[in-house]
């Protein structure tokens, strides 16, 4: 399962590994980067992920961004509260490229968080 962490709204997608790819799921809404955890916790229960993957966007030299430490710490909650593993996924573009994938707002942050866990997934080979 793939987020895309933004402080008003987080992707999430979908994906396996036997194909290496990846769906838009939702867009949950967020306030100031906090999500309905239940909500969230809802997600994680139905669809049982092996691992949660979370964008970590960089700036483009690859420095951190301001936003780095929130989707950071997004995924340290993740796995306080859930229990899953983990992972943080350089997502520079995702954003952009989502926009080549659907309508502007039309899921634009699940197609994004969907970009991000089929980039985690080609990494692994």
């Amino acid at each position: 399962m793939g987020f895309d962490f933004g402080m008003s709204r987080i992707g999430v997608a979908v994906g396996q590994t036997i194909t290496g790819s990846a769906s838009p799921l939702t867009v949950l809404a967020a306030r100031d980067g906090i999500p309905d955890w239940q909500q969230l916790g809802r997600l994680l229960s139905e669809w049982k992920p092996a691992r949660v993957i979370v964008g970590l966007p960089l700036n483009m030299d690859g420095s951190e961004s301001d936003m780095s430490a929130l989707a950071e710490k997004f995924g340290r909650k993740l796995q306080g509260r859930f229990g899953v593993t983990v992972e943080m996924v350089d997502e520079r573009l995702s954003s952009r490229e989502a926009k080549t994938r659907v309508d502007e707002g039309e899921l634009l942050d699940a197609a994004a968080a969907a970009i991000i866990l089929e980039t985690w997934l080609s990494e692994r080979g």
